[in-house]
């Protein structure tokens, strides 16, 4: 939707024209999965597709939420605090309004309208560009004393204390910094990061949807954490980590004995392995050696389907289709899994052939239909 039609739509809703429009992107994660709350590091970057809003006090002291998204909407008295009110999608920006009030004042209430074209569910982080979005917005309107690294901690808060998701903070990160045609490489324990070219020559970045929805928080998410925290307790036998990607593979190998159970030890292998991958990846991409980055994105995946089992049949067709498919230079799932999206490289002369292909592929081995996007790397948010 573009920023006049939801200007206008705000209007007919609300009775008053939107005194500010602020737009956040949603994010891919180009390698680097269930790193982020393991403290190591992460290669994420914007996206076009995100999630506009328009807001406008008023007078009623409320707090009116409606999307063009969700049937759901809520008007919400003005109080000192707030507790999640079931699964509803406004439980995100009501979490921020709650943590903001924590050490700022909101004297008046407002009016919200949202919309996005992030496919809910996706893996595409649309919980984190809803909760940038709005902590940016209220802070950006009221002249807030609050720098966007704040509002960034802020809205990590709000995904693990309000929503009851234990997830890392590069979500968040991304769709406040992400930059044009960059790839960021974010230490997600130091929170030091560095813009990284991302300059893809002759490829798309094609996100593949699977249309399988997923909801972290009920999901096996929360488990991979607690066995992650496992997997370091056992290592802090003999060693002291505050973090599992402090080690390295080689490091790894002299320690993993220490973990005696199967399943937190092929967790752990994974996390090691893949914090090892990003950097790799940072070299081949600051080299321009787009061969070498595909082949650990596609070693990405296979450690995803196997060491930390949070792909799936849908994931694992899709990306099975890419490894076979001469046009694909590297493929792999995106985000936490269970469902959600892959992502690939894709040569810009095989697109339309590929599109065709794959849908018609994972129909046939799915037995309902995928979505296939073409997305450039965009920029972080910002008021439009």
């Amino acid at each position: 939707m573009i920023k006049t039609e939801l200007i206008r739509k705000f209007t007919d809703t609300y009775g008053q024209a939107p005194q500010a429009v602020f737009f956040c992107p949603g994010r891919v994660n180009l390698i680097g999965e269930h790193i982020d709350y393991n403290g190591g590091l992460v290669m994420p970057c914007a996206i076009t597709l995100g999630t506009l809003l328009c807001l406008a006090p008023n007078q009623e002291k409320v707090f009116r939420f409606k999307s063009l998204n969700f049937e759901e909407e809520a008007v919400i008295p003005m109080q000192e605090s707030y507790t999640k009110e079931g699964k509803d999608w406004y439980n995100y920006p009501l979490g921020v309004i709650n943590e903001l009030l924590k050490d700022y004042t909101i004297p008046v209430g407002f009016d919200f309208l949202f919309s996005g074209n992030i496919p809910i569910g996706s893996g595409l982080s649309s919980s984190a560009s809803i909760e940038v979005l709005t902590a940016y917005a209220l802070a950006s309107y009221l002249n807030l004393d609050i720098d966007k690294l704040s509002l960034v901690k802020l809205s990590k808060y709000v995904e693990n204390n309000f929503i009851g998701l234990n997830s890392g903070i590069m979500d968040q990160f991304a769709v406040a910094f992400g930059e044009k045609a960059k790839a960021m490489l974010l230490n997600c324990d130091t929170l030091d990061f560095k813009q990284v070219d991302c300059e893809i020559g002759d490829h798309e970045l094609i996100i593949i949807n699977t249309n399988k929805p997923r909801e972290l928080a009920e999901s096996k998410y929360n488990e991979r954490v607690a066995e992650c925290e496992a997997a370091l307790a056992a290592l802090n036998q003999e060693i002291h980590l505050n973090n599992l990607c402090e080690l390295n593979a080689e490091k790894f190998a002299l320690h993993s004995h220490l973990i005696t159970d199967e399943t937190v030890l092929k967790r752990a292998t994974h996390v090691i392995r893949e914090n090892d991958r990003v950097g790799l990846a940072a070299k081949a991409l600051n080299a321009g050696n787009l061969e070498e980055f595909g082949r650990l994105m596609f070693a990405s995946h296979d450690s995803l389907q196997n060491l930390y089992e949070v792909s799936g049949e849908e994931l694992d067709t899709l990306v099975a289709f890419c490894a076979n498919y001469a046009g694909v230079t590297g493929a792999r799932m995106t985000g936490a899994g269970f469902g959600g999206c892959a992502i690939a490289l894709v040569k810009k002369e095989s697109l339309e052939d590929f599109e065709l292909k794959i849908k018609a592929d994972y129909l046939q081995k799915i037995g309902y239909a995928c979505e296939v996007y073409k997305s450039e790397i965009g920029h972080g948010v910002s008021a439009i």
